[in-house]
């Protein structure tokens, strides 16, 4: 367990982060194979507070690798397998009626939302109307229900999976929620050595039990500490023109951009871009956000906020080749 209170110095908290994150890694390795960008990018959304697409084929092991990382933070899970007949109130809750001994009166029965770290398994199989249901509780941390208005658990975080290959059957994201997300992991297929230990693994006995490295104060109070993060001028300055080098009506835009951008990335994009690069400094042990953590987290962060132009989609133009673009004209 860490040791941190609201006073705990700066460098002692960093120090303790990198301790903390060498075992989670240990642990995660007892279940998981490989993936470890993936992990590295699930555990700077958790410290900066930010929700995170997974998206990867099925059979990646992104349902265990939620779990996993809520039993070794000792967090609550919760998991809602979204289909196209799911209805609000099976997220959010619902009012039932209860005999007692003043009469029939109704209770507000919670719903799976109401978890600390919560996997919206497919996400995009369901209607928007269900989609939304989910809406003020990542943008807000509450739900509101039968005219009241109930907390969720703090800290409450959103790892939803979407399926990259099958497209019968549902419902793309609308903007307004994708940009809730503050980054998209994509999750790829492991290497030949990684895919021969986990046959090895799955088909040889029960699963490895994991050891409870956290808190739910602990993960507040780290949650509390990354916004305090210094980050020097010029790299607010750089991010800034990250994000806004993606508009393709921005007046230094480049020539790929204007091509192959409808839109570009908000202003919410460089927030959550500066945000989590100071996750990632803390995770890598260093006192302050750099230029690297901007430029190693901007896929990430960008990937899902870029509608692409009709011409780039029939050109096969991802948006991975754009950003790469992108950094490359602020990389010496």
């Amino acid at each position: 367990m860490l040791q941190l209170t609201e006073h705990t110095e700066e460098r002692q908290v960093v120090a303790q982060v990198v301790q903390l994150r060498a075992a989670i890694e240990k642990e995660i390795d007892g279940r998981i194979v490989g993936q470890k960008e993936v992990v590295e990018h699930m555990l700077v959304a958790l410290l900066a507070g930010g929700h995170a697409l997974l998206v990867g084929v099925p059979g990646l092991a992104k349902t265990l690798l939620v779990r996993t990382l809520s039993e070794v933070l000792h967090l609550s899970f919760g998991r809602i397998q979204f289909t196209p007949d799911l209805m609000p109130a099976d997220i959010t809750g619902t009012d039932v009626l209860d005999d007692t001994p003043e009469g029939r009166r109704f209770r507000f029965l919670k719903g799976p939302v109401f978890c600390h770290l919560l996997l919206a398994d497919e996400i995009n199989r369901t209607p928007p109307k269900t989609q939304a249901a989910l809406l003020q509780a990542m943008a807000e941390g509450v739900v509101t229900a039968g005219g009241k208005t109930w907390e969720l658990p703090n800290p409450f975080i959103v790892f939803a999976t979407q399926n990259p290959i099958e497209q019968t059957g549902t419902y793309p994201l609308p903007e307004a929620q994708r940009d809730r997300f503050m980054m998209q992991i994509d999750v790829g297929y492991p290497s030949l050595d990684e895919e021969v230990e986990i046959v090895k693994r799955t088909t040889s006995g029960s699963p490895t039990s994991v050891t409870r490295l956290l808190t739910e104060k602990d993960m507040q109070l780290l949650q509390r500490f990354i916004p305090r993060v210094p980050v020097a001028a010029h790299v607010v300055q750089m991010a800034v023109e990250l994000v806004r080098g993606s508009r393709p009506d921005a007046p230094d835009a480049p020539e790929m951009v204007r091509q192959s951008v409808a839109w570009g990335a908000g202003p919410r994009t460089a927030q959550m871009l500066v945000l989590a690069a100071k996750a990632r400094a803390v995770l890598h042990g260093r006192m302050a956000a750099e230029r690297e953590d901007v430029l190693a987290l901007l896929p990430a962060i960008m990937r899902h906020r870029l509608v692409l132009s009709f011409e780039a989609e029939a050109r096969g133009i991802k948006p991975d080749a754009i950003i790469a673009h992108l950094i490359a004209r602020h990389t010496p």
